[in-house]
C-alpha cells in the first residue's frame, strides 16, 4: 500500500514558489537503492523528497503565483476604490469577486484597513513575518470581516511557523465567507503541510466546488486524495486536470500514475507517466518517470518508453535592493530555534528498501532493479563535507581523522565514510543569462564549458544544463556526453531579468528527484552576479531547499572587482556556506578559468560520512550538523551544512 503524502512546503502569500509547492509520494518506482540513495536526507522546513521516494513537485506552479498577483491588484483598487468609486471601478470589483479573487466582504473594507494590509503584505514579502502580523491584526481590528487580510494573517503565521494560529486565521476567514474559495485552499495546504489529509481533501473540496475550473486546485486536490488512499478519486481528478488549460501543472498525471499503481492499474500507470513526460519532458521527476516507463514497458511488453502517441487519453476510470538587503538581514539573523519549522512534516532522513511487491510476470530472482521498492523510513543521514587547512584542500583523511556531532550527539552508528570522488557525481550547471551579465556571457560560457567536461571523467557521472532568467530553460537534460553538454552551454542566450532562487530551488530539486541505486555526490554550480529581481522563492526558502535535498552549492561571481560589498555578493556566500560548499569572486575574466580549476579540484577532494543520528524524534524540529577535524594534532577547517530539519510522522490513518 502507497503510506500517503508526507508533509508538503507551500510558499507564503509574500513570496508564492512556482516551483517548491513540494510534496513526497511514499513510493518509488525505481531500482534498487541503497539507504544512502538520493541524498536529500536532511530536510526542509517542510518537506523534501526522501532518498528513493517519488518527490511531486511544483503544485500549482503557475496558478498560485497567478493567485497572488491576483490578490495584490485586488487591493490595489480596493485602496483606490475606498476613495473613488466610480461605475467602471464598482464593475471590476465585481468580476474580481466572480473570479474568486477577491471576497464579497472585501469590498466594504475602510481605507485605514486597507493601508494596514497594504503596508502588512510588503513585511511579509521583506521577510519581516512578525512586523507583518501586527500591520495585518490592525488591518483586521479595524475591520473584522476582512476576508482576505484573515489569510494574509494566516500566512504570516505560516511562515513564522506557527500552524495553530495560521489555521485558526484561515478558518476564520472560511467561517466569514464561504464563497470564497481561497481560505479553503489555505487551509488544504496547511492540512497537507501537517500530514492531516482527510482534512486537507474536504478542504479542497470545497475550494474545487466553488472554483470547478481552476486547474490549480484540482492538482493540489489530487495530492490530498492520493495520501487519504482515495485513489480512484485521485485518478478522477487527474482527468479533470488534463481537460483544462493546465501549463506547469502536469504533475497531476503524476499523482494519477502513482495512484494507479496502488490500485494495480499499471496500464493506466504507464498512461498518466507518458502523459506527465510529454507535458513537460525537464521536469525533475522526468528521469523517474522515464525509468518506471521503462520497467512497464517491458513487463506488461507495452510501448516503449515514451512509445504512448501524442493523442494518448486519461483513462476512463482514473543587486542592492532594499528587498534583497531584507533578506539577506533576515537569513542572517535566524537563529537554530528560527529554522525549526514544527508545523511541516518534513522527510529529512534516507529511506531504505522493505517490502517488495512485485509487478505480474517479475521474476523474484530478477534482482530489485526490476521490482517495484516500497520504502520505510530508517531515519539515516549523510553529510558531505570539504577540508581545508590555509586554504589548502585537505587529503587522505579517514574516519579516525573525523568527530561528528548530530543535535550535540554523537551518531548511534557510522554507516559510510568515503572520498566523494569515488562516488557518481550528479552536478547541475546552472548559468545567469540575464541582461546583467551581458558584457562577459561569451566568455564566461567557453569557461563553464570546459569545467563541466573535465568534471564529468566517470562513466557514471552525470550533468544537466539551464539557464535562467526571469524563468529557468533546461538546455540538456542529464547526460555523461561532453559534446552535447558543451552545445547546451554554448546555445545559451542572455536578456531579462534575474530569479536566481527559483532557479537554484529548482535545480536542487531536479537533482534531488534523479532515481539512484547507490550513494552519489549531488552538486549544483552557480554562475551569475547574484543580483535578484524576478524570483517568486525567497532567500529563506531557497536556503531550505538546500537543506532538503542535500545538494552541495557553489557559487561563482562573474561581477568585476574583487571585494565583497553589495548585497549580491552577500547573497552568493550565504547560499554557498549554508550548503556546505564555496563562493568564488575571481573578479576579472582571466581569473574566472583559475576559479572554475580550483572548483574542480575542491569537489573531488570532498568527503561523505552517512550515519544514524541517535535519540532521533519524527518531530520536524532542526536538528544541528557540527563537524571537526583533526590530524597530526593540528586542528582543520570543514566546510559543511549546518543542520536540517528532522521529518514529522503523517497523521494519514
Amino acid at each position: 500500500m502507497l503510506p500517503g503524502l508526507p508533509a508538503p512546503r507551500f510558499s507564503t502569500a509574500a513570496h508564492p514558489t512556482p516551483w517548491l509547492s513540494v510534496l513526497v509520494l511514499g513510493i518509488l518506482l525505481a531500482p534498487g537503492a541503497t539507504a544512502a540513495s538520493a541524498q536529500p536526507q536532511n530536510g526542509s522546513p517542510a518537506a523534501g523528497p526522501p532518498p528513493g521516494a517519488i518527490p511531486i513537485v511544483n503544485i500549482g506552479a503557475s496558478a498560485q503565483a497567478a493567485q497572488f498577483a491576483s490578490l495584490d491588484f485586488a487591493l490595489i483598487l480596493l485602496d483606490q476604490q475606498t476613495r473613488s468609486r466610480t461605475g467602471k471601478e464598482l464593475a471590476r470589483q465585481k468580476e474580481l469577486v466572480a473570479s474568486g479573487s477577491l471576497s464579497q466582504l472585501d469590498i466594504d473594507a475602510p481605507a485605514k484597513a486597507v493601508d494596514e494590509f497594504n503596508r502588512g503584505t510588503e513585511l511579509l514579502r521583506g521577510q519581516h513575518s512578525q512586523d507583518a502580523v501586527a500591520h495585518l491584526q490592525k488591518a483586521i481590528t479595524l475591520y473584522p470581516n476582512f476576508v482576505t487580510a484573515h489569510n494574509y494573517l494566516g500566512m504570516a503565521y505560516q511562515d513564522a511557523d506557527d500552524p495553530v494560529q495560521a489555521r485558526r486565521e484561515f478558518q476564520t476567514a472560511a467561517d466569514l465567507d464561504a464563497k470564497f474559495p481561497r481560505s479553503f485552499v489555505n487551509l488544504g495546504r496547511l492540512c497537507l503541510a501537517q500530514g492531516d489529509f482527510p482534512a486537507a481533501q474536504a478542504n479542497l473540496e470545497k475550494a474545487a466546488a466553488l472554483r470547478p475550473t481552476d486547474a490549480g486546485i484540482l492538482t493540489v486536490l489530487t495530492y490530498a486524495q492520493n495520501g487519504n488512499h482515495q485513489y480512484r478519486e485521485a485518478m478522477d481528478t487527474a482527468v479533470r486536470v488534463h481537460s483544462l488549460d493546465h501549463p506547469g501543472l502536469g504533475n497531476a498525471h503524476y499523482v494519477a500514475a502513482v495512484a494507479a499503481i496502488s490500485l494495480n492499474d499499471y496500464a493506466s500507470a504507464q498512461n498518466e507517466f507518458a502523459l506527465f513526460l510529454k507535458e513537460d519532458p525537464t521536469n525533475p521527476l522526468a528521469a523517474g518517470a522515464r525509468h518506471n516507463l521503462d520497467i512497464l514497458s517491458r513487463h506488461l511488453q507495452a510501448p516503449p518508453s515514451g512509445g504512448v502517441t501524442a493523442q494518448a487519453k486519461p483513462a476512463e476510470n482514473p543587486a542592492n535592493s532594499p528587498q534583497l538587503r531584507a533578506q539577506v538581514a533576515g537569513v542572517a539573523s535566524e537563529t537554530a530555534d528560527d529554522r525549526c519549522a514544527g508545523c511541516s512534516a518534513a522527510t529529512t532522513v534516507a529511506e531504505a528498501n522493505s517490502d517488495l511487491a512485485l509487478l505480474p510476470g517479475v521474476d523474484p530472482a530478477a534482482g530489485p532493479a526490476d521490482q517495484w521498492t516500497i520504502r520505510k523510513t530508517v531515519d539515516e543521514v549523510a553529510v558531505f563535507f570539504g577540508v581545508t587547512s590555509g586554504g589548502r584542500t585537505i587529503n587522505g583523511l579517514e574516519l579516525a581523522n573525523i568527530t561528528v556531532r548530530d543535535d550535540n550527539q554523537p551518531p548511534d552508528k557510522v554507516l559510510q565514510f568515503t572520498q566523494q570522488s569515488k562516488l557518481p557525481l550528479r552536478i547541475g550547471l546552472l548559468i545567469d543569462t540575464s541582461g546583467s551579465v551581458q558584457s562577459r556571457f561569451s566568455f564566461e560560457k567557453h569557461a563553464a564549458a570546459k569545467f563541466l567536461q573535465q568534471m564529468l571523467s566517470n562513466i557514471a557521472d552525470l550533468g544537466f544544463v539551464a539557464g535562467f532568467s526571469d524563468s529557468l530553460r533546461v538546455t540538456q537534460d542529464f547526460t555523461g556526453d561532453h559534446d552535447q553538454l558543451g552545445k547546451a552551454v554554448e546555445g545559451l542566450t542572455n536578456g531579462g531579468g534575474t530569479a536566481l532562487f527559483d532557479a537554484i530551488s529548482y535545480s536542487c530539486w531536479k537533482l534531488a528527484a534523479y532515481p539512484e541505486r547507490e550513494r552519489t555526490a549531488k552538486v549544483l554550480v552557480v554562475v551569475s552576479d547574484g543580483e535578484e529581481n524576478s524570483s517568486h522563492t525567497s532567500l529563506r526558502q531557497t536556503i531550505r531547499d538546500m537543506e532538503a535535498t542535500g545538494v552541495t552549492v557553489y557559487t561563482i561571481s562573474t561581477k568585476e572587482g574583487q571585494v565583497v560589498t553589495t548585497e549580491a555578493d552577500k547573497v552568493l556566500k550565504i547560499l554557498a556556506e549554508r550548503s556546505g560548499g564555496e563562493a568564488f569572486f575571481p573578479g576579472d575574466m582571466p581569473t574566472l578559468s583559475k576559479s572554475f580549476d580550483r572548483l574542480r579540484d575542491e569537489i573531488r577532494s570532498r568527503y561523505l560520512i552517512a550515519y544514524r543520528p541517535a535519540g532521533f524524534e519524527p518531530n520536524g524540529k532542526y536538528r544541528t550538523i557540527a563537524i571537526t577535524a583533526e590530524k597530526d594534532g593540528k586542528h582543520l577547517q570543514v566546510h559543511a551544512r549546518k543542520g536540517y530539519h528532522a521529518r514529522v510522522e503523517s497523521t494519514t490513518p
